[in-house]
This record gives structure tokens, sequence and C-alpha cells, in this order.
């Protein structure tokens, strides 16, 4: 069982909640803040669209691939002592990204970057359980968690763009140093000491199968837009990637103790979400980019407007993630999923006549459309995710979700990065309605999975407040 002690610090759980907001507003503005940049990193470094897909999924591929390795590290050695790591790692590979001299460095700070978020996005809710031991508090404390992140997400590319502005593109990294030195005092000071678990397996060659298989997939996905999908290079990286798939199966169906209980899969609802998940994560992330390059390259606004330009598929985000938490004990999990893919669909769909315009005026409407459908249902699908596994199993299922959402994140700009690879305007916006009927067609696939796997019932009552508060810190990531 884990304890707390508090030997060389005394618990203050106000810092304590600012310091896991803090590590999460970072964490949440990298997500989003380097979309704005992508013209100036152009630039800088004369980089095509597959390095530019790079800066973007270095950080997001490590992400996905360590979130469960983080959380079962946290376990094994303590959240704080993990917390502290990811958060001097994020802020040293912040460091290397604001003075990287080349892309090749700067990919490889994100790959740092990434990592340092994975041990600071699930330790930072451990330690906030840690330093509030009333339930009512520590849900508060949970609740303004999800919202700085929310926040974080929606302004980052509004951050961004006056930050490159005003101070060049380095400056949206190295703006994370103080205040990752802040968060960091604040946790050595007042977080409290949590003792891990010796007995916590870590399962090193089921975690080395798993990010063999994400990275090899992300690397044929991405290179495939400088090369072709029938290059050797290409063809051998989907192979490996399914050959490290297979592994990975192999090894958690022999492995009880393994980072992925495959039994998790038999529960529908589980596979559902997870699905859907992913595909929600692959439209948004995969549109957000080519957006980018679409503002920034074709249209040519400045960094400040992209960032405004993406105010409003960003800021709904925050405001239909809460209307979801208030309406899924109404609804059910099933409506109010359908509901949100539906209306993302038509979002998506919106913009093919909004784009014939070429005025971003009549764009608004369909980016708000989309963005609050996809905001709809995400929280809805933790909800439903919550409610059919058992108390137990609620970290793994969570985190198994949030993995699958951050693989989709990958592959959406791996994916739509290829559509939109050529510089032409014209050849250009071509794969960019080829990117927007793709992802309409995977929201409808998504919607028969939500109506075949998703419970029709309503959640209880009682059960809806607390499933709320922890969709709500799942929501974003």
């Amino acid at each position: 069982m884990q304890t707390s002690t508090a030997t060389s610090v005394r618990p203050q759980p106000g810092f304590v909640q600012l310091a896991a907001c803090l590590g999460f507003v970072v964490v949440s503005i990298d997500v989003s803040v380097v979309n704005v940049a992508l013209d100036a990193l152009r630039g800088a470094f004369h980089a095509d669209v597959t390095g530019l897909q790079w800066v973007v999924n270095a950080y997001a591929l490590v992400f996905a691939s360590a979130l469960l390795l983080a959380g079962a590290l946290g376990d094994r050695f303590g959240a704080k002592r993990v917390f502290v790591v990811g958060y001097a790692l994020f802020t040293c590979a912040s460091v290397g990204c604001g003075l990287a001299q080349s892309l090749a460095a700067l990919i490889g700070w994100r790959l740092a970057q990434g990592l340092g978020a994975a041990l600071l996005v699930p330790n930072s809710l451990s330690v906030l359980r840690e330093a509030f031991h009333d339930a009512g508090a520590r849900s508060r404390a949970v609740g303004w968690w999800s919202a700085g992140g929310g926040i974080a997400l929606a302004a980052g590319p509004v951050i961004g763009g006056l930050l490159i502005a005003a101070f060049g593109w380095r400056s949206i990294f190295l703006v994370n140093v103080p205040v990752g030195a802040i968060g960091l005092w604040m946790t050595l000071r007042y977080a409290p000491l949590s003792r891990g678990h010796a007995g916590r397996g870590l399962d090193p060659l089921g975690q080395l199968s798993g990010a063999l298989a994400l990275a090899a997939l992300a690397f044929a996905l991405t290179e495939a837009s400088s090369l072709s999908w029938q290059d050797p290079l290409i063809e051998a990286a989907f192979v490996l990637s399914i050959a490290s798939g297979a592994v990975f199966v192999w090894l958690q169906a022999r492995n009880p103790a393994g980072m992925l209980p495959l039994a998790l899969f038999a529960n529908r609802t589980v596979s559902g979400t997870t699905f859907i998940g992913l595909v929600a994560n692959l439209v948004f992330y995969g549109i957000v980019f080519t957006f980018s390059l679409l503002f920034q390259t074709v249209w040519h606004f400045t960094p400040e407007r992209t960032g405004l330009a993406f105010l409003p598929m960003m800021a709904v985000l925050v405001v239909m993630n809460i209307a979801a938490g208030r309406l899924v004990d109404r609804t059910g999990a099933r409506r109010l999923a359908m509901a949100g893919l539906t209306t993302a669909i038509v979002g998506y769909l919106s913009m093919l006549p909004a784009l014939a315009t070429q005025s971003y005026a009549w764009l608004v409407a369909p980016m708000l459309v989309a963005g609050g459908g996809i905001a709809l249902a995400v929280p809805t699908l933790t909800n439903a995710l919550l409610a059919a596994v058992r108390r137990e199993q609620s970290g793994i299922a969570s985190g198994l979700l949030n993995a699958a959402r951050q693989v989709g994140g990958v592959m959406g700009v791996a994916l739509f990065g290829f559509f939109v690879r050529h510089t032409q305007s014209a050849l250009f916006m071509h794969g960019l309605v080829q990117a927007l009927v793709v992802s309409a067609t995977l929201l409808a696939v998504a919607l028969g999975v939500a109506w075949r796997t998703l419970d029709a019932r309503a959640m209880q009552p009682a059960a809806a407040g607390v499933k709320a508060c922890r969709a709500g810190s799942e929501s974003l990531h």
C-alpha cells in the first residue's frame, strides 16, 4: 500500500496543485503550439513537409509510447520521484529545442520532450492524490488540473503566434524553462514523498516491442511523403511494425502481469472506445496540421493571425468538454457520443465548400462545428469506458484510451501530411480535400462502432459525478 511521508518537506496541497497544473499546462501547450511555427521552421532549416511532420510527431510518438510505462514507473518508484524526473527532463529538453541549430537536433530534443511529458502527465494526478486526502478537495483539484490543460491547449496557438512574432520561433520552447523551474521547485519543496510498490512489474520487453511497432508505423507513414509507398524502406518499416505488434500481443498474452491485459479487449465497450478515440485524434490533429500549412504557406498568414485562426476550433474544446460531463448522465453514452461524431462529420464536410471560397471567414463555422463534435464525443468515451470496467481496472483502461488517442494523433499528422506534401497550391488543396473526405469517412465508421459497442442506457446519476470528474482529467490527452 502506498503511503506518504514528510521527511524533508512540509506538504502544502495548494502549491502541489499549482505544480501539477503547471506541468499539465506546459505539456498541453506543446501539443498545439508547434503548429503555428511550421512556416518559421521551414524557413530556418529549409525543411520539407516530412521534416515538419517529424517536429510535430516526435513529441507525440514518445508521449504515446511511454504513457503506460510512466504510470508503472510511478507505482514502482513513487509518483513524486518520477514526476520530478519528468519535470526536469521536459525543462532541459525545452532548452535543447530552443537552442537547436539543425532540424535533426530539434527533432531529437522533441523526442526527449515527449518522454518528459509522458512522465509528467499520469504522475501529476498521482501527486495530487497524495496531497489531497479529502475526496471533495481532491475532485476540485483534479477539476482545476483538467481546466488548466484545456485552456492551455486552446491558447497554445495564440500564445505561440504572439511569441513567434515578438521573439522568434525559439521562444515557444524557451518559455517552458521558467515555468518548469518554478513547478520543479514547488514539487521538491512541498509535495509529499510517496513510497513505491517494490513488486510492481515494468514489462520491459512488452514496452520495447510496443514502442518499436509504433515507431516503425510512424516512420512508414511519415517518410512516405518524401519517398513512395513502394519504396523498399517504407515496405520494410511496415513489416517491422506488424512483426513488432505481433510480438507485443504474444508477450502480453503470455504475461499475466503485462503492461496491457488483453482480456480488456473482450469488453466491447473497451474495444469500441479505444477505436473511436484513435479516430477522433487522427482526424483532429491531422486536420490541425494541414490547416497550419494552409494558413501559413498557401494563404500566407502571419504567426499571430495563424494562432488566432485556430482559436475557434480550440476554444470550443473547453466549452464542449464541460457540456459533455453534464449531459452524459441524462442522455447516455451511446446517444451523446453518436451526436458528437455526427456533428463532427457535418463540420468536416462543411469545410469542403468553405475552402472553395478561399476565405477564412467561411471556414470559421465549420471549424467550430467539427471541433465541438470531437470535444463532445471524447469525454463521453472516457465516461463510458470507466463505467464498463471494474474499479481496479480504471487506471489501465484510461491509460489504454489515452495511449490510443496519442497514436491516432501521430497517424493523423503522418497520413494527412502525405496528402498535402506538394507545395504547388492546386495540388495542396486537392490533398486537403482528400484529407477531409478521409476524415468524414473514418468518423462515419466510428459512428457505426459507437452504435454497436456503447451502452444505450444513461449512467446512474450517483456514479455520473465521479465518472465526469475522471473523464475531465482524461479528456484532452
